[in-house]
């Protein structure tokens, strides 16, 4: 008697094909129609501007205990490795700080710690506040060439 293959079984051979039915909906793409896309487009935009007006509301940066003017050390809420490696570049790029480095306390908690040592003259509060500011005149260089590079590519692909 042959077995009759069940949906939630894989197929046994490699070269035997799977129809898109026998798939959980899970792994079936979604059927959308122009009209409706463009509902989710403008709802997309709705959410990402409700979750930024919330974030605004939210401290998401603490001095933590234990900081001296020219030592502290700041905890950052979700945020990971890539603020945290491009941030420490920036800040060690002052002359006036003498170490910056960040860690993640633990993988599973949203948290990033920075640590910055200052010379006399200068406090470790801002060194960050130059830091940040510094860091956000890069990502608006590399925004800013980017959007030209992208135009000039489109110009090009339609004079072509």
């Amino acid at each position: 008697m042959a077995k009759s293959k069940s949906r939630t079984e894989a197929p046994q051979d490699a070269s035997e094909d799977v129809v898109m039915q026998e798939l959980p909906t899970s792994h079936q793409p979604d059927v959308q129609d122009d009209a409706s896309m463009a509902e989710v487009d403008a709802e997309d935009d709705a959410e990402v501007e409700d979750e930024e007006e919330i974030e605004d509301d939210t401290q998401r940066v603490r001095l933590l205990p234990g900081s001296t003017p020219t030592a502290a050390s700041f905890e950052f809420l979700n945020e990971g490795h890539t603020l945290g490696n491009a941030l420490r570049y920036i800040i060690m790029k002052n002359p006036d700080v003498e170490f910056c480095a960040y860690a993640i306390p633990h993988p599973s908690e949203p948290k990033m710690n920075v640590r910055i040592q200052t010379y006399e003259g200068t406090t470790a509060i801002e060194a960050l506040q130059k830091g940040l500011k510094d860091l956000q005149d890069v990502c608006d260089v590399v925004s800013d060439k980017f959007v030209a590079a992208q135009k000039d590519f489109k110009k090009k692909s339609i004079s072509s």
